[in-house]
């Protein structure tokens, strides 16, 4: 048995289930991440699929009474339903994935990412492997949860009716989320949507996502000369489409780390007082954060900013990528005929990822030097930024969970702004719920990075956690 470092103060028959049967957790997770279920790889297809006929099974095994695999025109989505007995109960809809990000460099791991390997670390045992808690982890605790839940209200069905989707594209930007949740729109009415894809403050500091930002992207080419030209005959008398790339992307920014594309910041929701004053409570130190999971020389970004904003809370534009001319050993003298940039903007309410692409291309035409000519291409599609209702009484009831599971108060429940994104948006377009956000994340779980890991004491908590949110939920009127 794997030991558990957080020690309760006080004790529940939720927790006395879930502390009775953690094994059957850690053998879920050991069998589940096993499995490459990598989305993005198309080698991968078939273990995507596995993926979701292993979690099929574990649904059907908890009990749920429905439970179906929904193909998709990419990877195949897990659907489960367990109806509650009694009239009129809320509906609570589950969203996670199963999918999980490539490995590579496969080098840096100190064990193999599908082999599930149970290290002692400094707050309690560690579970390493790929998917450990993005998002697989986060998924398998409502397995015990739902159990815990059964046996502690010595109840047949759930106190509200349980919905989960589970699909298998979110590390591949869910491309096909949208249509599903349109082809399926009759099974998936609910009242409140939980979304259990992110994570705490700490292991000590219970905490509750609040929000996540939206996301947009571009891809920039520059030509200059029709081709690449010796740069000895040709240097300095024709433009050089690199040179204008590093140009262009220096002016990205302002010198007060502000984006440069024109409108970018109109929709932009200006953050609060309360909001400012709720996301300063949780406990920052810039100094450890910078030499742990930063690996950063010195915080920086838009200026009036505190860095805990700047991740979460405010929209930002980061070069992902720019290549272009020779780039193999030794030299090669020429003037390149193009050059490229991949760039990511990430955005936050009330912003639009459909509306991005307009604004690159008038940025780049205000930018582009004499002799150069732009194309841009941004994809379709994009992910919008979503938020909670911070005064709903579904997040009351997250945060009466969350403190029980934790042995404190509701008010003391730490709320966060995640700085990632994801499709929870269509699930607020598509579905009209509210969401909130139950994960057992903590920012240095090294997700989509070698050697991911989860803090065992975390799911452990978070199955608890979900055992008292369908108690919980079920006092909220409909």
């Amino acid at each position: 048995m794997v030991r558990d470092t957080v020690a309760p103060v006080s004790s529940s028959a939720e927790r006395d289930f879930v502390t009775a049967h953690l094994d059957d957790l850690h053998a879920d997770l050991d069998a589940w991440l096993r499995i490459p279920s990598i989305s993005a790889d198309p080698a991968h297809s078939d273990d995507v699929a596995a993926s979701a006929e292993w979690l099929a099974g574990a649904l059907r095994r908890t009990g749920f009474p429905t439970v179906e695999i929904w193909p998709t025109a990419g990877a195949p989505a897990v659907y489960a339903e367990w109806p509650s007995a009694d009239e009129g109960a809320p509906v609570a809809l589950v969203y996670g994935h199963h999918d999980v990000q490539p490995v590579d460099p496969p080098e840096l791991w100190e064990h193999p990412p599908f082999e599930p390997t149970v290290v002692e670390g400094p707050d309690g045992p560690e579970l390493h492997a790929r998917g450990a808690i993005d998002d697989k982890g986060n998924v398998a605790f409502h397995l015990l949860g739902m159990r815990a839940h059964l046996a502690a209200t010595g109840r047949e069905t759930p106190a509200v009716t349980v919905k989960l989707l589970i699909e298998g594209e979110e590390e591949s930007g869910s491309p096909y989320f949208a249509d599903l949740l349109r082809e399926r729109r009759d099974r998936l009415d609910c009242d409140v949507v939980v979304v259990s894809d992110t994570g705490m403050a700490a292991p000590d500091l219970p905490s509750a996502v609040t929000s996540m930002r939206g996301l947009a992207d571009a891809e920039i080419t520059l030509r200059g000369p029709a081709v690449d030209l010796h740069s000895g005959s040709f240097g300095g008398a024709v433009p050089n489409p690199l040179h204008a790339l590093a140009q262009l992307v220096s002016s990205l920014h302002d010198e007060q780390g502000r984006v440069t594309l024109p409108g970018f910041y109109d929709a932009v929701r200006p953050l609060s007082d309360r909001e400012r004053e709720l996301m300063g409570r949780a406990p920052f130190d810039e100094a450890a954060w910078l030499a742990g999971p930063a690996a950063s020389r010195l915080a920086t970004g838009e200026t009036g900013f505190s860095t805990q904003e700047r991740i979460g809370a405010r929209p930002t534009a980061e070069v992902n990528g720019m290549w272009g001319g020779y780039q193999g050993p030794g030299h090669k003298t020429i003037i390149p005929a193009e050059a490229h940039a991949k760039i990511t903007f990430r955005l936050v309410a009330d912003q639009r990822p459909e509306e991005i692409g307009a604004m690159v291309e008038a940025w780049v035409a205000d930018n582009l030097p004499h002799g150069v000519e732009a194309d841009v291409h941004v994809p379709a599609g994009g992910v919008a930024p979503c938020a909670s209702d911070l005064d709903s009484p579904y997040m009351a009831a997250l945060l009466r969970s969350i403190a029980q599971a934790w042995d404190g108060d509701a008010d003391d429940v730490l709320f966060l702004k995640e700085g990632g994104s994801g499709p929870e948006a269509d699930l607020v377009e598509q579905l009209g719920a509210p969401l909130v956000f139950l994960g057992g994340g903590l920012p240095t779980d090294r997700i989509h990075s070698p050697n991911e890991r989860v803090l065992l004491p975390m799911l452990h908590r978070c199955a608890e956690a979900a055992a008292h949110l369908w108690r919980e939920l079920a006092t909220v009127a409909r």
